[in-house]
C-alpha cells in the first residue's frame, strides 16, 4: 500500500520503538517520553489497547505507579481517526494491536508526527510478539530495555510465566510473570 509523504518541507516524523521484557521499564520510559514532549508544548496523544485494564481503564500506568492520561482503544486504526494536528503519538503494549498497528505509525511518520510505540518484543515462550517484529523493522530509533533476572541477579530479557494457563495473551503483573535471563528461563528453576 502507497503512503503520500509530507513533502511540503514541514516537519519530518519518525518512529521510537521502546522494547523488552517485563519489568524493564518500557511504560516507564514511554511516559518519560511523551511528559517532555508535552513540557516541550507539543500536542502529545496517547493510545493503550482496550483489553488492558491491569492498573487503570483509561491511564497507561507502569509497574512503578508513574501514570499518562490514555485513550484506549479497540482498533489500531482509530489512531489514524483520532492523531490528527498531533505532534507526538504514543503508544503502549503494542504487541496486542492489530496487523494495522505498522501501517498507522508508518502513516502517522510520513505526516510528520513523532511516534512512541512501546512493547514487548518476546512473549512468555521467548518468541516475537505480534506486530512488534514489524515494528521493530520499521523503525527509526530502537531502545532495548532489560530487567534484572529474580533468580541470578544479571540482565533479563525474557517474561518467565510463573503459571501453567496456555495461550500467548494473559494479562497479570508479579503474580503471574517474572524477569529472567537466558540460562534461569531455560533451567525453568
Amino acid at each position: 500500500m502507497f503512503i503520500e509523504p509530507n513533502i511540503s518541507g514541514e516537519r519530518r516524523g519518525w518512529i521510537e520503538v521502546i522494547c523488552g521484557s517485563m519489568f524493564s521499564g518500557k511504560t516507564e520510559e514511554l511516559i518519560r517520553r511523551l511528559k517532555r514532549a508535552k513540557i516541550a508544548n507539543l500536542k502529545v496523544e496517547i493510545f493503550k489497547p482496550a483489553i488492558d485494564v491491569r492498573y487503570h481503564e483509561t491511564e497507561v500506568v507502569s509497574h512503578d505507579a508513574n501514570a499518562i492520561a490514555s485513550t484506549p482503544i479497540e482498533s489500531s486504526q482509530t489512531i489514524l481517526l483520532m492523531a490528527n494536528d498531533v505532534d507526538v503519538v504514543g503508544i503502549d503494549e503494542a504487541q496486542f494491536f492489530d496487523a494495522e498497528i505498522v501501517h498507522v505509525c508508518q502513516t502517522l511518520a510520513l505526516r510528520g508526527t513523532r511516534v512512541i510505540v512501546a512493547g514487548l518484543d518476546m512473549d512468555y515462550k521467548g518468541q516475537p510478539f505480534g506486530q512488534m517484529p514489524n515494528l521493530l523493522a520499521i523503525a527509526d530509533y530502537i531502545t532495548k530495555l532489560h530487567a534484572i533476572c529474580v533468580k541470578c541477579g544479571n540482565i533479563a530479557n525474557i517474561s518467565y510465566r510463573k503459571t501453567t494457563v496456555d495461550g500467548q495473551v494473559l494479562l497479570g503483573e508479579k503474580e503471574t510473570y517474572e524477569p529472567r535471563c537466558r540460562n534461569c528461563y531455560h533451567s525453568k528453576k
